[in-house]
């Protein structure tokens, strides 16, 4: 007969909330998606991966829904557009950019952080998600901004 201490029986799911997870979401199967617009393209990458209630984003840039081709405008109208593609990704895979937690923001030129939060801030309001930023250079298709994402629905 084996005898477990309840210690041994709760803290695999004491561990499982101090880090912050679910214990479904740890047995989870991915479920992948296709940015929108993008199915057949053959990117190399998903749009998103939801395991459990949390969703990763692969980095968006301003690009025309799927097209491989910029949105005019410079770096605000490339910010909107970001944006608006995580918003379309959260979307497909459950979410909205109110379950967003954590974002990477990579600016091509730094200089223009006070330009990009004026945009972010419209997006993201009162409660913002955490976020990293960083200046870059050499983003895909030349872009000004790029932005990945977790959101936990």
């Amino acid at each position: 007969m084996i005898r477990y201490s309840l210690l041994q029986v709760l803290l695999p799911g004491v561990l499982l909330v101090l880090a912050g997870c679910q214990p479904n979401s740890a047995t989870s199967e991915p479920e992948y998606f296709a940015a929108p617009g993008t199915e057949g393209m053959g990117l190399p990458f998903s749009g998103a991966v939801k395991v459990g209630q949390t969703v990763y984003l692969s980095g968006s840039i301003g690009n025309v829904p799927g097209k491989m081709q910029l949105v005019e405008g410079g770096l605000e109208a490339e910010t909107r557009q970001t944006l608006e593609n995580i918003a379309q990704s959260l979307e497909v895979a459950g979410g909205t950019l109110d379950d967003i937690v954590k974002c990477t923001i990579f600016l091509d030129d730094i200089s223009q952080w006070s330009a990009f939060n004026e945009v972010y801030r419209e997006y993201f309001g009162e409660k913002p998600p955490a976020r990293s930023a960083l200046g870059a250079d050499g983003l895909a298709l030349g872009a000004a901004v790029e932005i990945d994402c977790i959101a936990v629905l």
